[in-house]
């Protein structure tokens, strides 16, 4: 039995070919990530470790464009994936988590220890969803709802890793 690849999903029953043929469903599952059975909102952010590998080796202001563009599109391939799934923020949308990673490791120096604890204190706040997270995750709906409760944990998961950082 595998991890991945349900049947159908959301309440319209798309398949996962249809999800990963279609561009916009193929962004919103973090590339096919977020057709883990279980979990997939972790794989989503697993998804992102290799974006934020590669975009750690540029300088400041690609890393922030990408992330601030991934954000702001993010809201609507949210949107638009919730449309097509006929279900709000389903678990496999994960271009949140995606965005929310490059977020928590935003202006964070390089080290593959920084990886490990992003990750962890990404998927810590983003589970746990802490106030304010919790009341945003609640009460915003639609694409920008989808994104909100992801990218404050993100900026949660960042300020905390700012200062292990500077404790190291």
């Amino acid at each position: 039995m595998s991890i991945f690849l349900n049947a159908e999903y959301g309440k319209n029953r798309l398949s996962p070919k249809q999800i990963l043929i279609d561009p916009i469903l193929f962004l919103a599952f973090g590339f096919g990530s977020g057709l883990a059975k279980k979990a997939p909102g972790t794989f989503g952010t697993l998804a992102a470790a290799p974006l934020y590998c590669l975009l750690a080796q540029t300088n400041n202001l690609i890393y922030s464009a990408v992330t601030l563009i991934a954000t702001v599109t993010g809201c609507w391939i949210c949107g638009k994936a919730a449309e097509k799934l006929g279900e709000h923020d389903f678990g496999g949308i994960v271009w949140d988590e995606i965005a929310g990673y490059l977020i928590t490791l935003w202006f964070i120096p390089f080290s593959w220890t920084n990886v490990v604890l992003g990750f962890i204190l990404f998927r810590f706040f983003d589970i746990l969803k802490p106030w304010p997270i919790k009341i945003a995750d609640q009460r915003v709906k639609g694409g920008f709802g989808i994104m909100l409760d992801d990218v404050l944990a993100g900026v949660f998961a960042n300020l905390v890793l700012v200062v292990l950082v500077k404790l190291m």
